[in-house]
């Protein structure tokens, strides 16, 4: 193999959704300050992702609205705001 051809800060991360509270891991170079136990006992970087395959519509074939900062209410308001204008 090619020296130096590899990421020196690739390692095994724990991934956290925390739509539907699924954890993976994987190997990753993604930083992170966090950690979290995995389902071994160990202590893992942790990086928290809104959606995931466990989360996902399409994976799950359940529809549900992740609001995670409020985008929806924005929505509604400037649709509402638009309705009273006409």
């Amino acid at each position: 193999m090619k020296k130096d051809l590899h990421p020196a800060e690739y390692r095994t991360v724990l991934f956290e959704d925390s739509t539907s509270g699924k954890s993976f891991l994987i190997g990753s170079t993604i930083k992170t300050t966090k950690t979290g136990k995995g389902p071994d006992g160990k202590d893992y970087p942790l990086y928290q992702v809104e959606i995931s395959s466990a989360s996902h519509p399409f994976y799950t074939g359940q529809s549900k609205t992740i609001d995670t900062a409020g985008r929806v209410d924005k929505f509604k308001k400037r649709a509402a705001a638009a309705k009273k204008q006409r």
